[in-house]
């Protein structure tokens, strides 16, 4: 028997209108109905004002104020991404007409009667060639008549966007810049008012509950979405495996870009996403390691290596530069070794350290220069903090008390 996730998924408009559309998507699953709310609301680009120049401002709306809303104001994006370039992928240095659109406002009030600006009042400077012009492009031929205008500008059936409201003797002038954008940038960038599904409209996942005080299903009356499904029966037993398949989805447009477009591009947004997934998640090719020569190029192993920088082995370690073993190491420069470090530049080993330069071991330190060993400093150079029996007495002069050289109380050299 065939289940729905093995059948394709269903797409059913229902309702369709210049702002909005409604419609049926079955044979899914709630994570791939919730992408497509996100993506529909965050990732689809268009254009908005994203900077204001305020000239003159007496109204009694501050200047941050205006700016907020000419910001929101939807402008139309059609083809938004072949008509303007992203502000960051532009060659320019303060903007240009390949990725910016500029917009000025200039009202006074000269009667007695309150006047309302509105976005009706933006007008669109066609654009100029500039010196500071990116590089060519043809991004101008992919625009429209109306690409970058305050959305209604030219239909007098759509109402405009009120922005203040001015009296006798009050004006506003400024000019404003519109950029590319996406709304996980700011929320003025994205092309829908609001996008809502739906699903169970019966509540028989149980997925929510219902807090009523005397009768459930008066309390909470159902929606037209129910007339899509069966109503439960009283006797019907509950389905802990039973997932969601059918959701009802509702999008409404600010007007910047129809419906179709943005759902379309939703799904191509979507899909560019899932396909980088998948390249991230392919193992990259193999690289091979070099054998031989260099040992500290070698993963660790469980085998001893004879040596090499910064060698990771947990095994013992006969010598090498910045050796990180907890067992026997004899020698080296930078050694951690918590155990019989024999001799090393700069080793921090707590126990028998027998000689080493600047070596801060608390116990059998034979010798070393600047040693601050607190325990059998046999001698050195300034070794005069020990409390305990210094050979060459305190403050003995180089190499004196002991063996002659530097830092090793058996022979001469610096490291044995």
């Amino acid at each position: 028997m065939q289940t729905y996730e093995d059948s394709e998924p269903i797409v059913r408009i229902r309702d369709l209108k210049k702002d909005r559309v409604n419609f049926v998507l079955e044979n899914v699953d709630l994570a791939f109905a919730n992408s497509i709310r996100r993506v529909v609301q965050a990732d689809i680009p268009t254009v908005a004002i994203d900077m204001v120049e305020i000239e003159a401002n007496t109204t009694v709306l501050p200047d941050e104020f205006l700016a907020h809303r000419l910001g929101m104001v939807p402008l139309v994006s059609v083809n938004c991404d072949e008509a303007i370039r992203y502000s960051r992928d532009c060659t320019c240095l303060t903007g240009c007409q390949y990725c910016s659109i500029e917009l000025r406002l200039d009202v006074s009030c000269h009667d007695n009667k309150t006047m309302e600006v509105t976005s009706n009042h933006l007008e669109v400077i066609p654009p100029t060639m500039g010196e500071h012009d990116g590089l060519p492009g043809e991004e101008l031929t992919k625009r429209g008549e109306d690409f970058g205008y305050p959305v209604g500008k030219n239909d007098p059936a759509t109402p405009p966007v009120l922005i203040c409201k001015i009296r006798k003797g009050q004006e506003l002038k400024l000019r404003c810049v519109a950029k590319k954008g996406i709304a996980k940038e700011h929320a003025k960038w994205s092309p829908c008012s609001a996008v809502a599904f739906e699903y169970d409209p019966y509540n028989k996942l149980r997925h929510t509950t219902h807090w009523f005080e005397a009768d459930e299903r008066a309390e909470w009356p159902l929606g037209e979405n129910a007339k899509e499904e069966d109503p439960p029966r009283d006797d019907e037993s509950f389905d802990f495996n039973a997932k969601p398949r059918k959701f009802y989805f509702e999008v409404e447009t600010d007007g910047s870009l129809g419906p179709q477009e943005v759902m379309m591009r939703g799904l191509a947004e979507l899909q560019t996403k899932l396909a980088n997934l998948i390249l991230g998640l392919k193992a990259p090719p193999d690289i091979d390691m070099m054998n031989g020569g260099d040992s500290g190029m070698q993963p660790v192993s469980g085998n001893p290596p004879g040596g090499g920088w910064a060698g990771g082995s947990m095994s013992p370690t006969a010598a090498g530069w910045g050796n990180a073993s907890p067992q026997r190491n004899t020698g080296g420069w930078g050694n951690a070794s918590p155990a019989q470090n024999a001799s090393g530049w700069g080793n921090t080993s707590p126990a028998q350290n027998a000689g080493g330069w600047g070596n801060t071991s608390p116990a059998h330190n034979a010798g070393g220069w600047g040693n601050t060993s607190p325990a059998q400093n046999a001698g050195g150079w300034g070794s005069s903090t020990s409390p305990n029996t210094s050979a060459g007495g305190s403050g003995s002069a180089w190499g004196t008390g002991g063996q002659q050289g530097w830092g090793s109380p058996h022979a001469n050299g610096w490291n044995v």
